[in-house]
């Protein structure tokens, strides 16, 4: 970590600027059917408004912002998540929710909410780097 201190790290190699290398990044990680459908299972012991899920291959990333998102939702009476073992490649995420409302509406509505939320994110951020590069042409 130490040798990192004092290095030099602008780009004297003829690369893509950051600006543009940003622009040019593909944003094709959209899972197959098939994969989509390994990813997420529900585990046994759910029923309609209380269920457990479990999640391959995702992490505190994912998990803290679906609780939290979930939580948001006035039907949701419980949310919590947890990573048994870091070296397991599994979330299980526990809903709960108020009669009325299944556990996975909740879980597909907080999917949908926290989609959103990055499509938002992502566009003040293109706005925000529109202007700071409309500032440096100046």
């Amino acid at each position: 970590m130490q040798e990192n201190l004092g290095k030099d790290f602008s780009n004297k190699s003829g690369d893509l600027p950051m600006m543009e290398a940003i622009d040019n990044v593909a944003v094709d990680d959209e899972p197959t059917t098939q994969e989509a459908e390994q990813r997420i299972r529900i585990l046994p012991g759910s029923n309609e408004t209380a269920a457990s899920f479990e999640f391959k291959n995702e992490d505190h990333t994912l998990g803290n912002a679906l609780r939290y998102i979930i939580m948001k939702n006035p039907m949701v009476e419980f949310c919590g998540y947890s990573i048994a073992h870091p070296t397991e490649p599994f979330m299980n995420v526990r809903i709960q929710t108020y009669s009325g409302s299944s556990a996975i509406e909740a879980l597909e509505k907080g999917f949908n909410d926290l989609i959103d939320l990055c499509d938002i994110v992502a566009d003040k951020f293109m706005a925000a780097r529109q202007d700071f590069s409309d500032k440096m042409e100046l």
